[in-house]
């Protein structure tokens, strides 16, 4: 007997599972959905962003930079977060699409290494699976 499909709407946060130890083993990857914020280490340490830029360019027009290029669609100047772009589906532009696994996982920025204990329900993840077809 099959189990049953559980889907998850990730911006409904009463859908979210309570985390513990080997959640993830099961996972569809619903929080790489999520817009993901990043900071100019994330982006330096994805190889995005030149630690030469951070220190001796305005981060606006690193901003730019990454407009252009399409690697982030938002910056907030005031708190210097950049909002990663995602592809047209919503998932995260590292997110292998068939084996739903991250391509970038030993350079995966802070917000990613810290979930679920950090993010919009800490200690909760968009647990579930996708449609199965």
């Amino acid at each position: 007997m099959k189990s049953p499909i559980r889907i998850v709407d990730v911006d409904r946060l009463e859908t979210w599972t309570k985390y513990k130890a080997g959640l993830c083993d099961s996972c569809a990857a619903n929080c790489c959905t999520m817009p993901l914020e990043v900071q100019l280490p994330d982006l330096v340490r994805l190889g995005l962003v030149d630690a030469f830029e951070v220190d001796n360019i305005a981060h606006k027009l690193i901003a730019k930079r990454l407009l252009k290029a399409r690697l982030i669609d938002h910056y907030n100047p005031k708190h210097n977060i950049f909002t990663m772009a995602r592809r047209a589906g919503g998932d995260c532009q590292f997110l292998d699409p068939v084996a739903r696994r991250c391509t970038v996982y030993d350079k995966r920025p802070e917000t990613c290494r810290l979930h679920p204990k950090k993010g919009p329900k800490p200690g909760f993840c968009a647990y579930g699976h996708k449609d199965l077809q």
